[in-house]
């Protein structure tokens, strides 16, 4: 009994570190990857070449290369995102599904629970290409991925403040704030059943975060200090104890944004 429980716990050390490793790797190659995205894009003193190229051209429309390609943007920015806000959920997963390999249960896949989590933060990468796709055609994002129209800001910023007041806003966060409780709740064996948990963890992370990551609508879609902040609100927003006034004071500082924006718009 003695050198099981070595064994496991030993077995546990290692996939603590395995999982903490893995996802510090992921989230620093999408932050690579977004780094050199928004340098390239600044460097260009004229915005045809790049812009062009990712399909940010307001003429014409855009096809399907373009909208690959902002999804795969999008994509890459939402693991850089999220990533380090799920990590407490995915590496309290692995455990657990170590625990339940050595109770002979089905070994449940951390990377399986992980590909669902992700699968979901792709899900929502689509509609939001799709969404800036339709925004560069109307002329409401600019060729280097900012808003150019004062209405189309004001109301993101307010939408996402009001959404930090909802009920659904409070419930998601509080999934996404409790991985004990949640896996507790949802367990399920075998790999399908770490699919459909990391699918769920994700859905409610999404209705959890959508409203801030449209905050980019307003902001400048590649503004990587927003895209930081924003990460780094999230984070806080979970782990902390306080995510009721965080709700309550960030829902209401957007708000007051997106009024002064409008009213700039009036008067300007």
């Amino acid at each position: 009994m003695v050198a099981d429980d070595t064994v496991l716990e030993a077995a546990l050390r290692r996939d603590r570190w395995m999982a903490v490793a893995s996802l510090a790797g992921i989230t620093i190659l999408a932050w690579i990857y977004l780094v050199v995205l928004a340098k390239a894009m600044a460097s260009m003193e004229n915005a045809s070449g790049w812009a062009a190229f990712m399909g940010l051209m307001p003429m014409g429309g855009w096809g399907p290369l373009e909208y690959a390609l902002a999804f795969a943007m999008w994509a890459l920015m939402m693991v850089g995102m999220m990533i380090p806000s799920a990590a407490p959920m995915i590496v309290l997963y692995a455990r657990v599904a170590r625990r339940a390999q050595f109770q002979s249960q089905p070994l449940a896949s951390t990377n399986t629970f992980a590909a669902g989590y992700l699968l979901v933060w792709g899900a929502f990468s689509l509609v939001a290409a799709s969404i800036q796709g339709a925004l560069v055609d109307l002329a409401l994002v600019t060729n280097m991925m900012t808003s150019a129209n004062a209405v189309l800001s004001g109301s993101v910023l307010i939408a996402a403040g009001l959404y930090q007041w909802t009920p659904m806003k409070q419930a998601c966060l509080s999934h996404c704030r409790s991985p004990i409780h949640f896996l507790s709740q949802r367990w399920r064996p075998g790999t399908w059943g770490a699919l459909r948990m990391g699918i769920e963890h994700g859905a409610y992370c999404v209705g959890c975060c959508w409203a801030l990551m449209g905050v980019l609508f307003a902001v400048g879609i590649m503004n990587l200090l927003w895209i930081a902040a924003i990460a780094a609100f999230v984070l806080i927003e979970k782990a902390a104890s306080f995510s009721i006034w965080s709700r309550r004071v960030s829902g209401a500082l957007l708000v007051a944004w997106g009024i002064v924006t409008l009213l700039g718009r009036g008067t300007s």
